[in-house]
Formats: structure tokens, C-alpha cells, sequence
């Protein structure tokens, strides 16, 4: 592991320029996300726990709200919401039991001890590397791979409102993975990429891909295309779901990569909301955000993805404001269910002590006289 000899001067800027900047670069982008088109029907950006019970009496009296296509409901049968506003109150209870809490470890360098085989983390704004391991290494990565398939479906300005069903083509037949999404279900482009990035549905992607003008084929060369205009020269994709281990990668490729999507509203909004009501095929379904950091209050996370086959380790991509700056963090190759969150909760920790400590030393120097 090498720290980058940018570390010091970078976080000495962060007290000063980056409250402006980065501020500004916070507020625009938070701007841009709010005017994304969202599907109606979406259930909040971040859990809701209700402050009362309603009666049996009010619960019947409820309105139904649906989309013009008639499938997504924010309000339901009485029981039914009852039942998905106990599991938002359980999700709200447990999210910090499900984000560990990591001091920041570090080795006789001073560099945090990260448990990911490969990683970067690097400052978005100036492209400076804070931090890196087997960065260069060619990995599979898993479903990482879903940020491309989302700017490949967006650059090519199909109708986000079109309805797309479910097929048997659309069905995992390489690892046999399960799905919530059942065939013949009939969702709209918006909604089936709102469920690839947060959900990182493998049969929504699938389905993206399908239909795109001359089918997958066309689609596994436009994300090589794609790829080959952002200067990823250690990426290849084969298909548009990440379940193909041939689907590779760097995490110096993959800072680039986070940082082309993030300047998407939609990508970024789709995959840092926590949770999503859909009705398929009559009956209520609560999709989750993979990642358990988008609901932790500690964390101003912009863009994020997982990603997780045998191949690939866990894998855990974001865009997040650290110190009101915008960093990129790519940790690959994780090992354990919790390793790849405690990875960033180090990374996120490490730089707010390397910040405090540098603020007491020049505070200790004094005037210059």
C-alpha cells in the first residue's frame, strides 16, 4: 500500500477552499438531482417511521394514489400498509446496527487498514490520489458493471416512460440467482433502471439491454464504446448485468468511471435511494438499497454501487462528500458481508482525523510574525 505524498497538502486545503467550492459543487448537484424526472408512485428517498398507528377505521378510508400506467401505489389496503410501515420502522432501527462502527485503524505508516485486495480513493475535484492498493490489478466487477449499463441507457435517449416486460430471456441462466422481479412482470424503462442501480436487479438490467435498439449485442458494444471514450483501458464488458465474470476491470479505471456517472441526476438520485414500493403483478414489493450507507445520516454518498459473484469478492463503488469535498472510493475484492462498509467507514474516519489533527497543528504555530 502507498499513501500519496498529495495527502498532506490536500486535506490542508479542505477548512478553506472546499467551503466554497466544494459547497457550491454540493448545492448544484443537489439541485440537479431534485429536477430528475422520478416515477410516480416512488416511495420516499429515505425511510419514513409514522408517528402514530392510524385507526382500523382511518386505514379504510385511505386513498388509493396510482401512476398513469395503473401498477405503482404510494397508499394500499389498510393491512398491507400497516405491514410496510412496521418494516420501514424496523429498517429505521436497525440501519445503524447494519453500518458498522470502525475506528480508524492504521499501520506504522499512518495509512488506514483497509481488508479490500484492491483499492483507490481519490478527490474527484482535483484528481489527486489520497490512497491506493493493487491499484493497476484487472478484476472482475460484478455488478459494478450496472453504472455503465445506466449511462449507455441514458445516453441513448429511449423513452424512460416505455414499458418493458420481464421475459424468460431475462432470467439468470449462468448462476441461477434469484430474482423479486417474476417473469411477465411489466415495468416502465424509469423503473427498471431505478431497480438495476438501487436493488441491482439482474433481470431489470437484462431487460434494459434486450431492449435497446438491435438488442444486446448492440448494447455490449455501446458499454465498450462507452468505456473506450472515458480512457478505460483496463475495462471490457460482456454483458450488461456484471454476472459474467468477463466483465473486468481496475479501480483506477473505476475512479474514472464513478466520476463520468456522477454527472448523471438520475444515476445519481436511482442509486443512493434506500428504499422503492412497486406493485408487481397486483402485490406490494419493498426494493432496498445494497448498499446500508445511503441511510446512515454520517454519510453524503452521491453515487453508489455494489457488486458481489464468487469471481469478484465484494465490491463497493461511491461517490461521496468527505470534509465538503467530493471523493471517489473504489474498494474491490472484500472479503466477509460487512468488510467492504468497515473499509469506507476507515477511509471516511482516517481523513477526518489526519483533518483535525492537521487543523491543531496550525492552530498550534500560531501568528506568523
Amino acid at each position: 500500500m502507498k499513501i500519496r505524498k498529495t495527502v498532506l497538502a490536500v486535506l490542508s486545503v479542505f477548512a478553506v477552499a472546499s467551503l466554497a467550492t466544494g459547497g457550491a459543487h454540493a448545492a448544484a448537484q443537489r439541485a440537479s438531482a431534485k429536477q430528475a424526472p422520478v416515477a410516480k408512485g416512488a416511495a420516499p428517498k429515505k425511510a419514513v417511521v409514522a408517528k402514530a398507528a392510524k385507526s382500523e377505521k382511518a386505514q379504510r378510508e385511505t386513498k388509493v394514489v396510482t401512476n398513469r400506467a395503473g401498477r405503482f401505489v404510494q397508499v394500499r389496503k389498510p393491512s398491507r400498509l400497516a405491514a410496510f410501515k412496521g418494516r420501514q420502522q424496523a429498517m429505521a432501527a436497525v440501519v445503524h446496527r447494519a453500518v458498522p462502527a470502525v475506528s480508524a485503524e492504521v499501520d506504522n505508516d499512518g495509512n488506514p487498514l483497509l481488508q479490500s485486495a484492491a483499492f483507490m480513493i481519490a478527490d474527484q475535484a482535483t484528481g489527486n490520489v489520497i490512497l491506493e492498493k493493487n491499484s493497476d490489478a484487472v478484476l472482475p466487477i460484478a455488478s459494478i458493471t450496472k453504472l455503465m449499463t445506466a449511462m449507455v441507457v441514458l445516453d441513448a435517449r429511449l423513452g424512460l416512460n416505455d414499458l418493458l416486460t420481464i421475459s424468460q430471456d431475462d432470467v439468470d441462466t449462468l448462476r441461477g440467482s434469484s430474482s423479486h422481479v417474476p417473469v411477465g412482470t411489466e415495468l416502465s424503462r424509469e423503473d427498471m433502471l431505478r431497480l438495476a442501480l438501487m436493488s441491482s436487479e439482474n433481470r431489470a438490467s437484462a431487460a434494459l439491454a434486450r431492449n435497446y435498439p438491435g438488442g444486446v449485442p448492440a448494447f455490449v458494444a455501446a458499454m465498450n464504446r462507452k468505456a473506450v471514450s472515458l480512457g478505460l483501458r483496463d475495462t471490457r464488458f460482456s454483458d450488461s448485468t456484471g454476472l459474467n465474470s468477463a466483465n473486468v476491470s481496475s479501480a483506477r479505471d473505476l475512479v474514472k468511471m464513478v466520476s463520468a456517472a456522477s454527472r448523471y441526476p438520475l444515476i445519481r438520485e436511482f442509486s443512493t435511494t434506500a428504499n422503492y414500493l412497486v406493485y408487481l403483478n397486483g402485490r406490494p414489493r419493498q426494493f432496498n438499497n445494497t448498499n446500508a450507507l445511503v441511510s446512515s445520516p454520517d454519510w453524503q454518498i452521491g453515487v453508489s454501487k455494489t457488486g458481489f459473484i464468487n469471481e469478484s469478492g465484494k465490491c463497493l463503488v461511491m461517490q461521496a462528500w468527505l470534509l465538503n469535498k467530493p471523493m471517489i472510493i473504489v474498494l474491490l475484492d472484500s472479503f466477509g458481508r460487512f468488510t467492504r462498509v468497515a473499509d469506507a467507514q476507515r477511509v471516511k474516519r482516517w481523513l477526518e482525523s489526519a483533518a483535525a489533527q492537521q487543523k491543531l497543528a496550525s492552530q498550534g504555530r500560531g501568528p506568523a510574525t
